[in-house]
């Protein structure tokens, strides 16, 4: 119903227009950031959407001299995988997407009423625990590590920097941005360390999507977290995550507990381009299995 009740109100108030953006924040590590190859895109994808807009945070690590959050408001295409950057004047695109093309076609499908525009910041490697950091950095949100810069930081940035925008399409109008959710894809560098780490991974779970809510200023937001899964492909011993099992009933646990998050689990069915990363079909998939679980998830309201 919270779908069809969001429509309803903006129709309403008459404001039901092109100012008017549904915003979805799409945030983790690798396989958000999506090693999909553009190459790979059904053709009605690849000139991307006339009326999608996104705001992709510039990827950057942690002990930066200052939170990073660069970027700019651009209609959706493909590029935004792996190998992305942004200067905040400029976007500099790579020949990989993740989820977010396919989400929108099927959430255009499924809402055809409604504008979307996306706000994503994630960067590969990244674990929330401190200890499984690496080089990759944390969302860890008072790791201070030499700076006190760490994920969660270039997270309020950029989310910072993507709602200063007041006229996101450019076309001389003030916008309106409406959070209606959160999709989170990340979990397997919390596997990796020792049994201490994954099993806090609830905990930390729970305490980072709180304050991602927190920052969206809504307190039951939808979240919809996507099933770590092991390609199986570890020369060692073929398991890739050796404490995934933990991780993954962290991520159970967390929609069991919270009655406004929902979790995808096909990703065990993918198939891999490496050990750690899905093939351009699994992105596809993912994408409209992401958008399918958000609407669900509205609707149940």
């Amino acid at each position: 119903m919270r779908a069809l009740l969001l429509l309803w109100a903006l129709t309403i108030c008459g404001s039901l227009n092109a100012t008017d953006y549904y915003v979805i924040y799409l945030g983790g590590q690798s396989n958000m950031d999506g090693y999909g190859y553009t190459k790979d895109l059904p053709a009605s994808f690849k000139d991307g959407f006339n009326d999608v807009y996104i705001f992709h945070g510039n990827p950057a690590p942690d002990n930066e001299g200052s939170a990073d959050g660069k970027g700019l408001w651009t209609l959706l295409r493909p590029g935004h995988g792996v190998g992305f950057k942004s200067d905040g004047q400029q976007n500099h695109y790579s020949d990989r997407f993740g989820i977010e093309l396919s989400l929108i076609h099927e959430l255009k499908s499924l809402m055809p009423q409604a504008r979307f525009a996306l706000v994503k910041y994630s960067r590969g490697g990244t674990s929330i625990d401190s200890l499984a950091a690496e080089q990759f950095g944390c969302w860890e949100p008072d790791f201070q590590g030499t700076t006190g810069i760490n994920q969660y930081d270039h997270f309020l940035a950029a989310t910072r920097n993507a709602f200063s925008q007041e006229d996101i399409d450019g076309d001389g109008e003030k916008d309106r941005l409406i959070p209606i959710g959160i999709i989170w894809m990340q979990g397997e560098s919390d596997a990796t360390v020792n049994e201490e780490v994954a099993s806090r991974y609830y905990h930390n779970l729970k305490r980072l999507m709180d304050l991602i809510r927190a920052a969206y200023h809504t307190d039951d937001l939808p979240v919809v977290i996507g099933k770590i899964s092991d390609s199986w492909n570890d020369e060692r011993d073929g398991k890739v995550w050796d404490y995934g099992e933990l991780v993954q009933y962290a991520q159970e646990k967390f929609v069991r507990k919270d009655d406004k998050a929902a979790i995808v689990r096909t990703t065990r069915y993918y198939k891999y381009s490496d050990p750690w990363h899905y093939d351009s079909e699994g992105y596809l998939d993912l994408g409209k299995q992401f958008a399918q679980a958000l609407v669900q998830l509205m609707d149940s309201e």
